[in-house]
């Protein structure tokens, strides 16, 4: 329940996928900002004899002016779909999506030429980061390598599916919980985390294209029996699309001493045990470095891994110039 001294609205399940999918358009811009665009038609993509799929949308995230991405929208009931179907769904997004990549790009196209006001975004995005047009920002974003993401709009998101889609794609899965609440006046409120929330807090002082560090609070014990001595850190959540610009990671030792203290270059991440999280490997040794103090803004210490990079932290004076 969502309660004030007015009134109270009750969850009130989506009976329909259709029921989702109105909700996701009506709350879009909220769910995604201002620097993403959502693209809702549905095209079919695959190739001739080939797997064929019909995606629930498309989301063009152009918050990175270095790495402008692509998703392929899926949105799904939890109660309507057994979790080996969405794993296959996605799968099968993936394989339509690798083999026509040039129908990809001219569905995309065409659905942006219909909306005026998305093409104008695209076509200043480009003018700004050294793109020729738009169908040259869009060849940049589909062709490249790794370039398929998926994200996942689901009403309710259990562990086990979230560990399944950690454990069996090589490439991102993002996911996107949204619920329904209503008064008896039939008003509706909407429950949701924005697209990518915690990189979008943690990029006020720095731009996304920056970002190629996790930074994460130790206790002492863990601190010097796992960082220091087995040259790791585990059992971290993370956004899958963001794993691969995650180079370092750097420890915050909690109070008494309140202070970025070292950094870790990273050799892999993988999924922690049978879970929806992940450890990291260091390739080496983690190196000490000048302490990064808590400043003035108490509020900047860690509490749940956070984002941001080795040249800010190496030259900051506390966390108000980190994060």
């Amino acid at each position: 329940m969502l309660w004030n001294k007015n009134d109270k609205y009750l969850e009130t399940p989506f009976q329909k996928e259709a029921e989702l999918e109105e909700a996701v358009n009506e709350v879009k811009e909220a769910l995604f900002g201002t620097s993403r665009i959502y693209l809702d038609d549905k095209k079919k993509i695959g190739k001739i004899g080939g797997t064929n799929n019909l995606p629930d949308g498309y989301l063009i995230d152009l918050t990175n002016s270095q790495d402008p991405k692509i998703f392929v929208v899926e949105n799904d009931l939890a109660s309507h779909q057994h979790l080996k179907h969405i794993a296959v769904q996605i799968l099968e997004f993936s394989l339509s999506f690798e083999t026509s990549k040039v129908k990809v790009k001219n569905v995309v196209k065409g659905m942006l030429q219909k909306r005026p006001d998305q093409w104008k975004k695209c076509e200043e995005f480009a003018k700004r980061n050294g793109f020729e047009n738009v169908d040259f920002l869009l060849e940049s974003i589909i062709h490249k390598p790794n370039s398929f993401n998926a994200l996942l709009i689901i009403d309710e998101l259990g562990e086990e599916l979230e560990t399944v889609l950690i454990s069996k794609f090589k490439f991102p899965v993002e996911v996107i919980t949204l619920k329904k609440h209503q008064n008896k006046q039939g008003e509706s409120l909407y429950q949701f985390e924005p697209f990518l929330n915690d990189v979008v807090e943690d990029t006020e002082k720095i731009d996304i294209s920056e970002i190629d560090t996790i930074v994460v609070a130790a206790r002492e014990d863990g601190f010097n029996n796992v960082f220091l001595k087995e040259h790791c850190w585990y059992a971290i959540r993370l956004n899958a699309s963001m794993i691969p610009k995650i180079k370092y990671l750097a420890t915050y030792q909690v109070a008494p001493i309140s202070a970025i203290t070292y950094i870790a270059e990273i050799k892999s991440i993988e999924q922690w045990q049978d879970t929806n999280k992940y450890i990291l490997y260091f390739s080496k040794p983690a190196e000490k470095i000048k302490k990064v103090v808590l400043g003035k803004n108490k509020g900047k210490a860690p509490q749940s891994p956070r984002y941001s990079s080795k040249n800010r932290i190496l030259n900051a004076h506390s966390l108000d110039n980190v994060f």
